[in-house]
């Protein structure tokens, strides 16, 4: 598998190019976003691995080019800005991960298998929500006009749609659409919920499809 790592620290970049080469993955690494970018548009990748802050182009540029020409490719930030709005910037433009720096290495490598098995895990056939058919494949929900939704919000939408009717925990949500392996903070789901809203339902802040329960979750009339 060819993964395209995007990194200007030159000892982090050799280092997790030595990593994942060692579990058998093809690294082509770039020092800066402008590189990376190119590399990308030559080349392509099977998994893209960014740092944010680079000379050129910032990974959150590249990661916004990268989702304007493919929405399935896993992305992954690896940046040491932590404050819950880059992480939630990171999120909001596409990024499947995103790992705090400094990592150790195993936690690396069980972040990164993570997010293959959640993006390589078969995707049902396109189904309702109100008044929006969701496409899964595509990444993608039409209804009253076009709307693109994010992996994640594809799974999250797939797990409620089929318990409807049902309470669904915040820790099942976890465990299903992050990973066992990483439990990202609560705000993180919630924004998740939040941002889909914005997408789906016509007044987000009285939703009708994607209901909060108090203390217990979330469910799916």
């Amino acid at each position: 598998m060819k993964v395209l790592l995007a990194e200007d620290d030159a000892v982090t970049r050799e280092a997790v190019t030595r990593l994942l080469e060692d579990e058998g993955f093809r690294v082509v690494s770039s020092q800066h976003g402008g590189e990376a970018w190119e590399a990308w548009m030559s080349e392509g990748a099977e998994l893209v691995l960014l740092d944010i802050m680079m000379p050129e182009l910032s990974g959150y540029e590249v990661c916004r080019r990268i989702r304007q020409v493919d929405r399935q490719v896993p992305v992954v930030f690896l940046s040491a800005k932590s404050e819950e709005i880059d992480v939630v910037l990171g999120l909001e433009l596409g990024a499947d991960e995103f790992i705090r720096k400094p990592f150790g290495g195993r936690e690396l490598l069980a972040r990164v298998n993570a997010v293959l098995r959640r993006t390589r895990s078969g995707a049902t056939e396109s189904f309702e929500v109100g008044p929006w058919r969701v496409f899964p494949k595509s990444l993608r929900a039409e209804g009253p006009h076009a709307v693109e939704l994010s992996l994640r919000e594809v799974k999250l939408l797939q797990l409620l749609y089929s318990r409807r009717g049902e309470v669904v925990s915040r820790d099942e949500i976890l465990n299903v659409c992050w990973g066992l392996e990483y439990y990202p903070e609560s705000r993180t789901l919630d924004q998740h919920v939040l941002n889909l809203r914005k997408k789906l339902e016509p007044e987000p802040a009285h939703p009708q499809w994607l209901l909060t329960v108090r203390g217990a979750g979330y469910r799916m009339p």
